[in-house]
């Protein structure tokens, strides 16, 4: 029998419900499992019954009227309320999530019938994993600082509410403008930047200078070498350590520029693979040989102080990034793939997101010989950019940390630029 034939019957369905509102009381009754027999109020019984109920109104309101389903479920809130109540007679807990869990099971029963059946599942099994967490959750909430609740909001606030209010339309000059697609690789950078800032969080310091840059690597290479380049003045006896967590942190840009690239125009991959993982292995391997060869034991490791989301740092990139973008189309219009080059090579003394951006989304468009300029103004970019780091190591570092850095940039960049002259 068809799978899709199979979920248009109402047995189905309904055994659909049941089961769903199962998987939800398994969880409520191993919770309660040690209470005595009666004291518990909803168990594993009474959530399959429940899912089983909004199944079988669902029916009934397809049938008769819609007026039903809502009356059932007031009806279902004032039983659920009414029990609650009395519970709190002889227990005290104000805690409402079962009666919540109880009222979802049943309107997720009413969705396997009038609507998705996968999609009630899968909701009840995520309601599930969210029951089963508690203390976990509360945990991380206990752990949360208050300006990290305030980046994750902003973040919701650049991508939930702002995204899709944005005309979704070629605007502007040469039609380069579309404020949904600049906005979009906003969301794009400030959400790696986030990640990485949490991930680097939960592996915690303990794990020391690598951990740090590796996610450091995600949001801001620059800001951790200039960082790290002070501290070897503080402290020179790391500077083995922080040469090494340097070529890392900077090694990391070179797999987020082929993750960018695969967003935005998956054919650059394919030119830029090879060089960006030659250049890549090119900081890792020395960063990794520095590494064995100084570690230290019982050595406090330098904490990398950071904003998880700087509403205004992304504001700053989007306005950047429109400016690449308008100058590059420009360029290209007036000098052609040579103002495209040079433009490239400019950006890459600041950042190599915005121009990788730029051009992932110009060549996505135009095609042909404007995605070999693209892929070979991203390399030129990301070449500038990694010597950019190295004389920020040279100059504001301690003389100790030059030979741990220069070399490997140098190395890793001649390779690369072989890499892409051979491709």
């Amino acid at each position: 029998m068809d799978s899709d034939l199979a979920l248009t019957s109402p047995y189905i369905r309904l055994a659909i419900a049941l089961l769903l509102g199962a998987i939800i009381g398994i969880q409520r009754g191993w919770v309660d499992r040690n209470e005595a027999a009666g004291s518990r109020i909803a168990g594993i019984r009474t959530y399959s019954l429940v899912g089983l109920l909004g199944g079988i109104c669902g029916l009934l309101a397809e049938h008769f009227s819609e007026l039903f389903l809502g009356l059932s479920f007031v009806a279902l809130t004032i039983v659920l309320s009414v029990a609650y109540s009395q519970r709190l007679k002889w227990k005290t807990n104000l805690s409402i999530t079962g009666l919540v869990g109880a009222l979802i099971t049943f309107l997720l029963g009413v969705l396997a019938i009038v609507g998705d059946p996968t999609l009630a599942v899968s909701a009840a099994v995520i309601t599930a994993i969210i029951l089963d967490n508690k203390q976990e959750l509360h945990a991380a909430l206990q752990r949360l600082q208050e300006y990290e609740l305030d980046a994750a909001l902003r973040l919701l606030l650049i991508s939930v509410v702002l995204l899709p209010l944005l005309p979704n339309e070629p605007m502007g000059p040469w039609g380069a403008i579309n404020p949904y697609e600049i906005w979009w690789m906003v969301v794009l950078i400030a959400g790696i930047s986030f990640v990485g800032y949490f991930a680097m969080k939960i592996g915690g310091t303990q794990k020391g200078i690598l951990l740090t840059c590796l996610f450091a690597g995600l949001s801001s290479s620059t800001a951790l070498t200039l960082q790290f380049s002070h501290l070897s003045k503080q402290q020179p006896q790391l500077n083995g350590l922080l040469g090494s967590g340097i070529l890392l942190s900077c090694g990391t840009m070179f797999p987020r520029i082929l993750f960018v690239c695969s967003v935005v125009n998956r054919q650059l991959v394919e030119l830029l693979w090879i060089p960006m993982l030659l250049m890549m292995l090119g900081f890792y391997l020395p960063a990794w040989w520095i590494w064995q060869r100084n570690k230290v034991d019982n050595q406090t490791n330098p904490e990398m102080k950071q904003n998880p989301l700087a509403l205004t740092s992304a504001l700053g990139f989007g306005l950047i990034l429109l400016l690449i973008i308008l100058l590059a189309n420009g360029l290209q219009e007036w000098f052609g793939n040579t103002g495209t080059l040079l433009l490239a090579a400019i950006s890459g003394i600041t950042d190599v997101d915005a121009i990788t951006l730029a051009l992932g989304r110009q060549s996505a468009s135009a095609g042909g010989q404007m995605l070999a300029t693209a892929s070979m103004g991203i390399f030129i970019a990301a070449a500038v950019n990694s010597l950019v780091k190295m004389g920020m190591a040279w100059f504001v570092g301690e003389p100790g940390l030059r030979k741990y850095v220069a070399l490997p940039v140098i190395s890793a960049v001649m390779l690369g630029g072989l890499a892409v002259m051979l491709a």
